[in-house]
């Protein structure tokens, strides 16, 4: 689900720039307020799962691929923003260095699953809490909702940018290709595995009282 360079136009990758740099700030404000010596290690372990749960990356129809995120986790525990900034510094250093994604798209991705699916997933949870499904149904909703920005920002480019005999200059196939193919193959499997992968963690976690309570 990673957005590589050279699939947005330029003006898109400059509006998601112009939307996320102050997310990115204030997220950076709340992670100082909540990181001490209690929270650290698993801010950190959660960031390096989710790291690596993103590095297997599954072709789908479309031409792009889906894979797992781990924000919902991160954001039923810590809230939004701290999820939002993990996963943001996770995706910088795999377009850094693995060449996952990009620095150009860099902010739609961030802005896709680190703040999208963030956002979803906790105050979904916060409201079926109680519900034994929540950490499921925050993980599979998060995911989902993640992937139809995606979808929404590739499928938008032939209507962006194209040559003048009407070609596309980026991603070349509209929202009709891009929506089922993208958010489709999430709802029905990447959307499953997100789900389960945050149950357990989650469950996991309560049950071995490493870590108590949910952020707003």
């Amino acid at each position: 689900m990673h957005i590589p360079d050279g699939y947005l136009s330029p003006i898109t990758c400059i509006a998601t720039y112009a939307v996320t740099l102050p997310l990115w700030i204030i997220a950076f404000k709340k992670l100082k307020e909540q990181l001490d010596e209690t929270t650290l290690p698993l801010i950190a372990s959660l960031s390096a799962l989710s790291f690596i749960i993103m590095m297997f990356n599954i072709p789908i129809p479309g031409g792009t691929s889906g894979h797992a995120v781990g924000a919902a986790l991160i954001a039923i525990l810590f809230g939004p923003w701290i999820a939002s900034l993990c996963v943001s510094l996770v995706l910088l250093i795999q377009a850094l260095v693995f060449g996952d994604g990009g620095m150009t798209t860099f902010a739609a991705n961030a802005l896709a699953m680190g703040f999208m699916a963030s956002f979803t997933a906790h105050y979904l949870y916060i409201k079926i809490q109680t519900k034994l499904y929540a950490p499921f149904l925050s993980g599979w909703i998060g995911i989902v909702i993640s992937s139809f920005v995606v979808a929404v920002l590739l499928g938008i480019q032939p209507l962006i940018a194209t040559t003048p005999t009407g070609e596309p200059l980026y991603f070349p196939f509209g929202l009709n290709l891009a929506l089922p193919a993208i958010v489709g193959s999430h709802i029905l499997f990447f959307g499953i595995v997100e789900g389960i992968f945050t149950g357990l963690a989650y469950r996991y976690i309560v049950k071995n009282q490493i870590y108590k309570g949910v952020h707003a």
